[in-house]
């Protein structure tokens, strides 16, 4: 046996030490190895090229409303109208969702103030079968927009979503129109309806309440559209321009309002709900 061996015997018969099994991350974009803890501490933004991972309903809440928020209640719903049955069951993929995810379903409101300005604001938790657009979401959506009514302040909604959710068929897209009208109440009250565009925001969420904020605001480098970019590209017939249908594409073309690190989102969204408040005349 060759010294070599020796020593890398004597290596392998030494006691491992217990570690946790996720200390590190690889960056989507770059590829960077990431500590997890460093990562998630600056806001699950990679520090070398600024790529914005996705957050929970919880982050959200934690980083743009003050301390002291009130999370609302999700509106109960039907759970299986269809009795649809993929490879599993429907309410065998909710239980599943709701095992690994803080909140009943994909969007969630809480009630609090944003640096000071009062404002219901929802979240979409892509991680809740890809923040699909179901009866519970429509449901909730509506709720938060009543709650902004009723406490005569503004909705924010941040949007993450894969699009209408296939489980709940037609009951699902009948969500669109349903809250196209909330927000149509909310102006007719006088009342700020924003809405933070984040990765991905796709289908039947960007057909309808994600498109139709009095400010549009983008996360960096997020995925805003309808229909996915291969679709368009085979029925066109035509290759697509780098970046489409990113944050900084649609901006540049009109399509979003700003793009906004989310270092600077709290911020942001404090100046607007300051500009857009309602003023009482004297």
């Amino acid at each position: 046996m060759s010294w070599l061996d020796k020593v890398r015997n004597s290596i392998s018969s030494l006691a491992k030490r217990d570690t946790p099994d996720e200390l590190w991350m690889k960056c989507a974009s770059c590829g960077e190895m990431l500590f997890i803890k460093e990562f998630e501490a600056n806001l699950s933004v990679c520090p070398k090229c600024e790529h914005h991972g996705r957050i929970g309903a919880k982050a959200r809440f934690d980083l743009l409303l003050d301390t002291g928020y009130t999370v609302l209640p999700t509106p109960k719903v039907p759970e299986n109208p269809l009795n649809f049955r993929d490879t599993k069951k429907y309410p065998d993929r909710l239980k599943a969702a709701r095992a690994t995810n803080p909140y009943p379903d994909a969007l969630t409101n809480a009630y609090g103030a944003v640096n000071g300005a009062k404002a219901v604001l929802g979240v979409q938790d892509f991680k809740f079968m890809g923040g699909s657009m179901g009866m519970a979401v429509g449901e909730a959506f509506v709720a938060g927009v009543e709650k902004a009514i009723a406490e005569n302040c503004a909705y924010v909604i941040v949007t993450a979503a894969g699009g209408a959710r296939m489980q709940e068929g037609i009951l699902s897209l009948m969500q669109m129109p349903k809250t196209t009208v909330a927000t149509r109440r909310l102006a007719a009250a006088g009342l700020p309806y924003i809405v933070v565009l984040t990765d991905p925001t796709t289908g039947g969420v960007t057909a309808s309440y994600a498109m139709l904020g009095d400010v549009q605001i983008a996360e960096p480098g997020a995925l805003i559209g309808f229909a996915g970019q291969r679709v368009i590209q085979d029925t066109i017939r035509e290759k697509l321009p780098d970046g489409f249908q990113r944050a900084e594409y649609l901006h540049a073309h009109g399509m979003v309002d700003m793009v906004v690190h989310r270092k600077d989102l709290k911020d942001t969204l404090a100046t607007l709900l300051g500009y857009l408040a309602r003023k009482e005349v004297a």
